[in-house]
């Protein structure tokens, strides 16, 4: 009986031993004691975020998902450093690293602005260029696809996000995870191994396709291989070393999957994977990088912060970190422009934001969207009824002439020079006007045909001459405009009177130089005028 009792206080014993349960998690009230702490110490320690892996995005990313009560103004000023980077930049982030955009895109998607309208630049659009974009190893792919689903932003190329999604599943490693170049050519004996840190971004990447059976598979593969990877204290290593940020992506991949950190897979010896990032943090909110390592550092914070900010919107039931959704929109103050540039004519001025918040049925998830809300905003260009913008629809001369009056903030009076416009017409005031300050002139024979549709080479030609009156250089000689324009396909299609303004428009990003033809006698649709006046208004300083 004695032998009995001894035996099944050992099974007992056992039994405990080996419960999958049987481990401390850590509190609700200690992870919103952490993310306060860590928060604080991000937005101290970052006092004026830039354009950067370390002090820039990361750190709004965190901050912005957190709900830590940070002044606007930050973030306004971290808008402001982007749009004027960018700008400097011409749009061109960076050559060949495609995750420069990426990292710009969640970031302002985690502040609820539209990173397709930023200086009068699409973030987005290079992110269309599948060559370009997985140059760099498999995290290009990866942040491509987080990047446009963050706010779940069009395709800038027709069946971009499929050819993302093939290509991380391609890329998988035989043991299940991924590496940065696992998979392609450039893989070598160190990339044949699967790294946490990658394996982490990878899955985050495809955990809005787990209905798609291959996603489904290879997720529960790399799932697995991690479950095996993951060392004894609860942690990762990478590249050798055992530190926090490997802890970090595979934290941010189960919140994005759904999956809990105390999933039984994902504990070793008692210790989740919150234990053990917990075990990097610093009594002063700040992270280490790595165990063996001592202080603070900074990318680490800013990863540390944004990994707890996950779990605590899962544990709260909010939306994960990159499905921003339910981001709150700042407010770009219209006072941060609108000075215009030096030789502007002085009829010229900004138009003030009169219909905040107006949009169309129609536009939700137009790639123009954000322009032709920024001009319905000032009453630049309206609607044409029941809520309806018609964004294809083409445009005719009178409408072109309105909305450039207006865009212009220009005080619109008859001038009576057309025989085919009465005084009587709705828009007699914006035509003479803008035919007064030499936009638009007639057809021949005292006429305007006002209800003729613009031609894209058109609407190029009266963009550029209303530029000029905004104090830009519009002129563009024979030779500099065939240099700009010879990288299209059919520009010796294109009107001899229209080339410089093409150049001017194409070579300003007025128009999206990343275009293979010019089309120039094709009708312009409403959505293109209205990317071109605020494109023109972006650079003129008029916004």
């Amino acid at each position: 009986m004695k032998k009995r009792f001894l035996a099944l206080l050992l099974v007992i014993a056992l039994a405990l031993t080996l419960a999958p349960c049987a481990f401390a998690t850590v509190s609700s009230s200690t992870i919103n004691s952490a993310v306060t702490g860590t928060a604080k110490y991000v937005y101290t320690t970052t006092p004026s975020p830039q354009v950067g892996s370390i002090g820039g995005e990361w750190a709004v990313l965190g901050l912005a998902r957190s709900g830590y009560s940070v002044p606007e103004k930050y973030y306004q000023d971290y808008y402001a450093r982007v749009e004027q980077y960018v700008k400097d930049c011409k749009g061109v982030l960076h050559d060949k690293k495609y995750t420069e955009y990426s990292r710009v895109i969640v970031a302002l998607s985690s502040l609820g602005l539209d990173a397709r309208s930023v200086g009068g630049y699409d973030l987005t659009k290079p992110l269309g260029d599948y060559d370009k974009t997985i140059w760099q190893g498999l995290n290009g792919p990866i942040w491509a696809l987080i990047a446009l689903d963050s706010q779940n932003y069009p395709e800038p190329t027709s069946g971009i996000r499929q050819k993302y999604i093939d290509r991380i599943l391609a890329c998988q490693l035989d043991d299940g995870g991924w590496s940065l170049f696992g998979g392609t050519q450039y893989e070598t004996e160190a990339y044949s191994v699967s790294d946490p840190d990658i394996t982490g971004m990878a899955l985050q990447a495809l955990a809005k396709y787990q209905s798609q059976s291959a996603v489904a598979t290879a997720i529960s593969e790399a799932l697995d291989c991690m479950s095996k990877k993951q060392q004894s204290d609860g942690g990762f290593s990478s590249m050798g070393d055992s530190n926090a940020e490997s802890i970090v992506q595979m934290i941010v991949a189960l919140c994005e999957l759904g999956i809990s950190v105390n999933d039984s897979r994902f504990v070793k010896n008692g210790v989740s994977l919150l234990d053990a990032l917990m075990a990097f943090r610093q009594s002063d909110g700040g992270f280490q990088h790595t165990s063996s390592g001592s202080g603070n550092n900074q990318m680490t914070a800013e990863q540390g912060l944004y990994a707890l900010v996950a779990v605590q919107r899962a544990q709260n039931g909010k939306n994960s970190l990159y499905r921003m959704g339910d981001a709150t929109k700042i407010t770009i103050p219209t006072a941060s422009g609108g000075a215009g540039l030096p030789g502007k004519h002085a009829d010229v001025k900004q138009v003030p934001v009169t219909a905040a918040g107006t949009t169309f049925t129609d536009v939700k998830n137009h790639a123009n969207k954000a322009a032709i809300e920024a001009l319905a905003a000032r009453q630049i260009i309206n609607g044409v009824g029941n809520g309806k913008f018609e964004p294809d629809r083409s445009m005719t001369r009178a409408e072109f002439a309105t909305i450039t009056v207006k865009a212009l903030g220009l005080t619109p009076k008859a001038n009576n020079s057309f025989t085919d416009v009465k005084s009587t017409d709705w828009f007699a005031s914006f035509v003479g006007t803008a035919n007064t300050y030499g936009i638009v002139n007639g057809i021949g024979g005292g006429k305007f045909n006002p209800g003729g549709t613009i031609t894209r080479q058109e609407a190029a030609t009266m963009v550029a001459r209303a530029a000029k009156l905004c104090g830009m250089n519009t002129d563009y000689s024979t030779a500099a405009a065939r240099d700009v324009l010879s990288q299209f396909g059919d520009y010796t299609k294109t009107a001899d009177w229209a080339r410089s303004s093409l150049a001017f428009c194409y070579d300003n990003g007025i128009l999206d130089n990343s275009a293979l033809n010019i089309n120039p006698t094709a009708y312009i649709k409403r959505c293109e005028i209205a990317q071109m006046l605020y494109n023109m208004l972006s650079k003129a300083n008029l916004l």
